[in-house]
């Protein structure tokens, strides 16, 4: 698993060099020459939506996503559990149905060969980023529900932006 982590890591800092080393070099090129590229735009977009996609399991492995747990947060540990196992799994069924509808797209991409816009690309081969980021969402809420099955963990580990707000507050004051 420290490979896909790792993995993941590196595609979403890798994503974001280039997205904003290529719109750099852009906006020098033309302001400054008056030229550009005229793909620069796409690939871009290629870029942020790479990171994005990759990003949305990486959030659910570091727990930064934000949630409301006001009233789950107060519920006794096996009630919380529980509850955090339903929620696990609705948000596997709706990882299901994107995942079921980007490769029904996908897969409808390749067959019609539609090439991108401004890029010598297939329009399926960018838009597999779909289903991909998908399938790694997947796999990661399958690793919180058995974290939740096994007792490894009573709740989703949501991001909690109040306790780092005031934890950095308290870390400034010091």
């Amino acid at each position: 698993m420290k490979i896909l982590d790792r993995l993941e890591e590196w595609i979403v800092i890798l994503m974001l060099t280039a997205m904003t080393l290529l719109t750099f070099i852009q906006v020098v090129l033309r302001y400054v020459f008056n030229s550009g590229f005229t793909w620069a735009l796409e690939m871009t977009t290629i870029f942020f939506a790479a990171m994005i996609f990759v990003g949305i399991s990486y959030g659910v492995r570091v727990g930064a996503h934000i949630g409301v747990d006001a009233i789950v947060s107060r519920l006794p540990p096996p009630i919380r559990r529980a509850t955090s196992i339903v929620v696990v799994l609705l948000c596997l069924v709706y990882a299901g149905i994107i995942l079921y509808g980007s490769f029904g797209y996908v897969s409808k991409m390749y067959s019609v060969h539609v090439e991108m816009e401004d890029l010598p690309i297939e329009v399926w081969m960018v838009r597999a980023i779909l289903p991909l980021g998908y399938v790694l969402l997947t796999f990661r809420f399958i690793q919180v529900l058995w974290s939740l099955i096994t007792g490894k963990s009573d709740s989703l580990h949501l991001g909690d932006e109040a306790a780092d707000a005031m934890k950095l507050k308290s870390e400034e004051s010091q």
